[in-house]
């Protein structure tokens, strides 16, 4: 049977959506090639394999009982972690990687008027959450040099309920103080530390600010995408005084962490040697690749991450990106609109993931053909 419908239901514009949907385009994830071939640069995935313990962590849950749901706390991952990082397991909350968690804080701490800041030219994702929960935003301009003019900021930060701060920020991997940290947290809000390159650091983070005068406005969060080589398993956790991590377990999923990637985090953590095995060699070709780019006659940001951001006087970022990009090598065209202090108000540079010794030298081989 055939139900009438009327011109006007059919043709009339009508979204279903949310306005605070309808308005953003959303987050743009990097790029991930489906063929083979590829110099993949460009999304800060760790070159190296992760623990072989994790492989056999995943076979063993894999013939588990996967008909039953997960521990909704992750209680084994959380016991690891805190003898990992030296914080009790009620200071740790798992999440589906750590934007499932930048996503429960937005959504914890910021209600609809509110506002959340964080630097800028940054994480963009930031920008996005806020958007998605119907929260003001305020980008906190970075200087030239990629610190903070507090004079400059200072209301901004009082102002908000939420602060996020990538440490080290990305795109530049530049690393601020515990001073600059302890002023950039609201007096009545909450300081998000986004520490997903923290062990990439010369000396790596160990949440040294949860101990300090702002420790219970503070939350750490960490991600299993970088340092423990695990992307492609979805894995991040929160660090919090126990507090702050009763009231954001409220606003989590009941299982939002699966068995295998429960299996595989606490493998990952309890191997500590093979991360910092694998930190240990990225941070010494990031030294080579920075001293080759300058060779070249990129600018190039000290990096205390597993990336680095390269500029050149020449300006040519995105063709440079094209060129490397034709013979089948990525790496991350960055381009951020309304810094003031850049040429035309518009900062462009690559954001290049240190890669293999191998595809390192690829990269370069390449580079010096198109500059």
């Amino acid at each position: 049977m055939v139900y009438p419908v009327s011109a006007a239901k059919v043709c009339a514009p009508m979204s279903l959506f949310r306005p605070e949907i309808d308005r953003i385009a959303g987050y743009t994830p990097g790029e991930q090639p489906q063929d083979t071939g590829w110099t993949k640069l460009n999304t800060n995935e760790n070159p190296y394999p992760p623990s072989p313990r994790v492989v056999e962590a995943l076979t063993a849950a894999a013939q588990g009982k996967l008909n039953l749901y997960p521990d909704p706390l992750g209680s084994k991952f959380r016991k690891a972690a805190a003898n990992a990082i030296g914080f009790d397991p009620d200071w740790i909350l798992p999440g589906n990687g750590s934007d499932e968690i930048l996503t429960i804080l937005t959504r914890s701490f910021a209600g609809p008027t509110d506002q959340i800041a964080y630097p800028y030219p940054s994480y963009i994702l930031y920008e996005t959450l806020a958007d998605l929960q119907g929260a003001r935003h305020e980008r906190l301009l970075l200087e030239p040099d990629w610190s903070f003019d507090f004079d400059k900021v200072g209301s901004q930060i009082e102002r908000s309920k939420l602060v996020f701060v990538p440490n080290p920020n990305s795109p530049s991997g530049n690393r601020w103080t515990w001073d600059d940290l302890i002023a950039l947290t609201p007096p009545k809000g909450v300081l998000v530390l986004d520490e997903a390159y923290g062990d990439f650091c010369d000396t790596p983070h160990r949440g040294e600010l949860l101990n300090s005068t702002v420790g219970k406005q503070v939350v750490i969060t960490r991600t299993f995408s970088k340092s423990y080589s695990l992307a492609g398993i979805r894995f991040g956790f929160a660090v919090a005084h126990p507090d702050v991590i009763a009231g954001l377990r409220k606003m989590k999923d009941s299982y939002n962490c699966d068995a295998l990637s429960l299996a595989a985090a606490t493998a990952a953590i309890e191997d500590q040697d093979w991360m910092r095995q694998n930190t240990d060699r990225i941070r010494a070709t990031r030294s080579r690749l920075t001293a080759a780019l300058i060779e070249l006659g990129y600018h190039v940001v000290p990096s205390q991450t597993n990336f680095v951001w390269a500029t050149h006087p020449g300006k040519a970022h995105k063709a440079q990106y094209e060129a490397l990009k034709s013979r089948k090598i990525l790496v991350r065209y960055m381009n951020f609109p309304d810094v003031d202090w850049a040429e035309d108000r518009r900062l462009d540079g690559l954001r290049i993931t240190i890669g293999t010794d191998a595809e390192i030298d690829t990269f370069l081989s390449a580079l010096r053909e198109i500059v």
